[in-house]
């Protein structure tokens, strides 16, 4: 497979390439948007790395070009300060993101749920993640082979959540999925409500989550237990 990278940074896209060409990726390189844009049409990447801050053209103009035309999985590469930009990329059509420093685990991984996301495989009807199994078309959730009792909103929360393992899923994206297009980002408190109550009743510390992560600022991602 092959991943294109957009960095201004000769020193990332060094890093990026060894640790890609390691996992036996091939690599293809821009430094600018304009470049980016260029390869992302014409070399038919697998999946992009696309730092968000360029020096010609802004990150998110780079990644709603690739959206109008393709749906390659987009992985945004940031810095700790860009928060409202991960929020406003992942909302348009990015996959995931990054923050700078990372290491080749935590972007390896990253790649790997957004290759999968993109392979049009049908979703499990069951999904086991950790000690909690979610049977989808029987509506059943159970943890520690002991059956949970969940409302409906909890419910399709938790399947939102699952259906997308491994994936950062912004406040808007989960209030607008569970509650509808009624809904906005200064909802956000309904949601860690939410959130709270189904720690409660699948995490084994709720105080300390392993199962449903919080991404600060951003949103919620679920996850395998280390």
């Amino acid at each position: 497979m092959t991943i294109l990278i957009i960095d201004d940074e000769p020193q990332i896209r060094r890093v990026l390439r060894v640790m890609l060409q390691a996992q036996g990726y091939q690599t293809v390189e821009a430094a600018t948007g304009a470049d980016g844009l260029v390869f992302a049409f014409t070399a038919a990447p697998d999946c992009i790395l696309l730092d968000i801050s360029l020096p010609d053209l802004k990150g998110i103009d780079v990644l709603q070009s690739i959206r109008r035309q393709s749906d390659v999985p987009v992985i945004i590469l940031t810095i700790h300060e860009e928060e409202q930009q991960k929020v406003r990329a992942l909302d348009l059509g990015a996959d995931d993101y990054v923050t700078k420093p990372f290491g080749a685990r935590e972007l390896m991984a990253r790649i790997r749920v957004a290759l999968r996301h993109r392979a049009n495989t049908p979703s499990p009807s069951i999904v086991q993640v950790g000690p909690v199994t979610m049977d989808f078309e029987r509506r059943m959730v159970e943890r520690h082979g002991e059956a949970v009792r969940l409302t409906p909103i909890e419910y399709d929360l938790l399947r939102e959540l699952a259906s997308n393992l491994g994936r950062v899923l912004t406040h808007r994206h989960l209030l607008q999925q569970v509650w509808g297009d009624t809904t906005d980002a200064t909802d956000a408190h309904y949601l860690r409500i939410y959130i709270g109550h189904l720690r409660k009743k699948i995490e084994d510390d709720p105080a300390r989550p392993q199962l449903i992560i919080t991404e600060p600022g951003v949103g919620y991602r679920m996850t395998e237990p280390e």
